[in-house]
């Protein structure tokens, strides 16, 4: 079964954890009894209706206060898919928190309040959907109950959010608009009666139609290796297999492959997922390889097709969203996490933040935490990367704190 991964954005009460509970409820994914919690939860608070946001907002300071803190995971899923959601916050403070929810997401969904329209928050939600080329866009035109479920009205924020992403430059990305009304149930599994002249579908519907091409890019085959496989059993007393994921692109018995960093070249014998073997084996696949001679393999080495071979440089140029309390200036030194490599790395400098109301970059010398801006770095040995556009798992990484080993920022190569 495939599994979906999105990540939801929106300002303070646009009624994300709203739409999420609905779409729990409405997909029969919810236990007994936390269905019985959120009916005593509601009657006690006084609604007329279900408070579904109960069903996500799992920090008790969530629940005081309405808001959404914490990236929190939820999973559910119907005859056709499964679905992962990264609940994210929408406030400025929490962008860290945005930046990691949709990093790992081939699907967001932009929650906008219809009484408030496009607003300085969903301008910085689409900014970070374009940094991180998240290839499908919903647009969820929310709590159309509350504008007596005015076409015009939805008419106006589509049109308004269009003019925004005529700013992007993200041009395979496909943004799709639905009005609906999470509180009730309109137009997020099934079709609102109240809204007639809205004939497209529904949330759950455009979900459960996206095909694997309309959301993952391909790019180039990478495999970065994580170990090497020698069991020296009787069985197995000369296998060695080198176990990694695979991005990008397949890879097939036959093809000829190059070892980074150490450029030894090879062919891939066998395909092992598990206990079978396969001619072929597609991006997304945790796999064993085994190539034709014995070399020296690694774990953060990475086999590539001799023909597809990414830069090998020691300097590079980032785009950075910084997570940490201790601001990024030049000259301080950090481990860079590529894929399995680790490499001490030094800020060369920092050259601007970009502003992300799509309003432009202002120079800077730093970069405080949420704040994103275009970093150089050099590093202790070479990187084999490609850039973040051209392949998104081989063109990011993350920046350890030396001394307290905690991820300070995230980045991706330009």
């Amino acid at each position: 079964m495939e599994v979906l991964k999105i990540a939801t954005a929106g300002s303070v009460d646009d009624g994300k954890s709203t739409l999420i509970g609905r779409l729990l409820y409405d997909t029969k994914s919810l236990t007994t009894d936390k269905i019985e919690a959120i009916e005593k939860s509601s009657k006690q608070k006084g609604y007329d209706y279900l408070d579904f946001s109960l069903a996500t907002d799992g920090l008790v300071a969530e629940r005081e206060q309405g808001i959404t803190i914490d990236v929190a995971h939820i999973y559910f899923s119907t005859t056709k898919k499964s679905y992962i959601i990264a609940d994210t916050p929408g406030h400025v403070e929490y962008t860290r928190n945005m930046v990691t929810g949709a990093s790992t997401s081939q699907v967001s969904i932009i929650l906008i309040d219809a009484r408030k329209g496009v607003i300085e928050q969903t301008y910085r939600h689409f900014f970070i959907n374009n940094l991180l080329r998240v290839k499908e866009v919903i647009v969820a035109v929310n709590k159309m109950d509350l504008v007596d479920y005015s076409e015009e009205v939805y008419n106006k924020i589509k049109a308004d959010f269009q003019a925004l992403n005529s700013k992007s430059s993200f041009k395979e990305q496909n943004v799709s608009y639905i009005p609906l009304s999470a509180i009730n149930g309109g137009n997020v599994a099934d079709k609102s009666e109240n809204m007639p002249w809205y004939t497209g579908q529904t949330v759950l519907e455009h979900l459960e139609a996206l095909e694997p091409e309309d959301v993952f890019e391909t790019g180039k085959a990478r495999f970065p290796v994580q170990t090497v496989i020698r069991p020296k059993t009787e069985e197995y007393h000369d296998f060695r297999g080198y176990a990694g994921k695979l991005y990008g692109n397949n890879i097939k018995v036959g093809d000829a492959v190059t070892v980074l960093p150490s450029l030894t070249e090879s062919k891939v014998t066998k395909i092992h997922f598990f206990d079978k073997q396969f001619d072929e084996a597609t991006a997304g696949s945790s796999i064993t390889l085994e190539l034709e001679n014995d070399i020296n393999v690694t774990r953060g080495d990475m086999i590539v097709k001799s023909d597809e071979l990414p830069k090998i440089e020691k300097e590079i140029n980032t785009t950075i969203c910084w997570m940490d309390s201790k601001k990024l200036v030049a000259g301080t030194k950090y481990l860079v996490q590529h894929n399995t490599n680790r490499v001490l790395a030094k800020i060369e400098s920092v050259k601007n933040v970009i502003a992300t109301d799509y309003s432009g970059v202002t120079p800077a010398t730093q970069l405080s935490i949420n704040e994103i801006g275009e970093v150089n770095i050099k590093l202790s040995k070479a990187l084999y990367f490609d850039t973040y556009n051209d392949n998104k798992s081989n063109g990011a990484f993350i920046l350890i704190d030396v001394a307290t080993n905690t991820t300070a920022g995230v980045g991706f190569i330009n």
